[in-house]
């Protein structure tokens, strides 16, 4: 199951990559394949990052929801997308 991985990362240290890539090891130990936007390169714009998340979450099976992640302007949108999509939610833990 491709599974995308979304969460608060804006004004966190290090863009919280260490949340994203603890639940991607998650997803991949359960057989599933991580969408991770954390490895996307920094200094892009904050358009550019939604613009390639939101593609990338409409290849997913399912949404990975991260502690925190709705206190994220993006993961709100990501989460709303996923549930008009019908694309399956889990909570942080749930991979």
């Amino acid at each position: 199951m491709k599974t995308y991985i979304a969460g608060p990362m804006t004004g966190l240290p290090d863009y919280n990559r260490a949340a994203f890539f603890a639940a991607a090891e998650e997803i991949t130990a359960s057989g599933g394949i991580p969408l991770n936007t954390a490895f996307l390169p920094d200094g892009l714009s904050d358009a550019d990052y939604m613009a390639i998340s939101l593609t990338m979450l409409q290849c997913a099976d399912a949404i990975y929801l991260l502690d925190g992640w709705r206190g994220s302007a993006g993961a709100r949108a990501e989460y709303a997308l996923a549930e008009k999509l019908g694309i399956r939610i889990l909570p942080a833990g749930h991979a």
